[in-house]
């Protein structure tokens, strides 16, 4: 029992300082009325649970992940970054378009979206969770169930700052202008992870 209440706040450290990052994402997709909140957080439950079983199944087998394939990744934010500018040019030359509820596909691709960025901004993640998990295999289990638990809580934290009293019109203002060169940003800076493959 006191390994468990031991575990416990390095779960909780863990998970905090791997992703505080995610807080800027989550507060740009949020303020973007293109992603309803639905979206965001689905993807990104989805996305650190496609992390943590990525974690698992590596500490499981004894398998680390080779330098520069998890920057691979950034092809997902960089596609979704320049889609978003793309969109942004088109918006400012046809004037805005009436918003249109998508249906269930549409909802189904802005959740893998989400997940896509979660995933490719995961690298720290994988780095930190798989020797956590290996030290440790019996805590697995309960260490994912504090960052589900943790997962809400950023998703949270993102949703009240874009709807602040006194940041929130700032950052809903800028934040759908934003995110594309936020998501594209992160992308190249994935991808130039993956460069020691190329000297290699």
């Amino acid at each position: 029992m006191g390994e468990v209440f031991s575990a416990l706040p390095v779960g909780i450290v863990v998970f905090a300082s791997t992703n505080v990052d995610d807080l800027l994402l989550l507060s740009a997709f949020f303020s973007d009325p293109s992603f309803k909140p639905r979206h965001v957080v689905a993807g990104q439950l989805l996305g650190i649970a496609v992390l943590v079983a990525a974690s698992a199944a590596c500490a499981l087998f004894a398998f680390v992940v080779p330098e520069g394939w998890i920057g691979l990744l950034g092809v997902v934010p960089l596609g979704l970054g320049l889609r978003g500018l793309w969109a942004l040019r088109q918006g400012e030359e046809e004037g805005d378009a009436p918003e249109v509820e998508p249906g269930a596909g549409m909802h189904s691709s802005k959740v893998l979206a989400v997940a896509g960025v979660t995933v490719a901004n995961g690298g720290d993640n994988l780095g930190v969770y798989i020797p956590l998990f290996s030290s440790a295999p019996k805590l697995v289990p309960l260490y994912a169930a504090v960052f589900v638990v943790m997962t809400g809580v950023w998703c949270a934290i993102g949703y009240h700052l874009v709807h602040n009293e006194l940041l929130g019109r700032r950052i809903r203002r800028w934040g759908r202008l934003a995110l594309p060169f936020v998501l594209v940003a992160l992308g190249l800076l994935s991808l130039s992870r993956a460069m020691v493959l190329v000297r290699a």
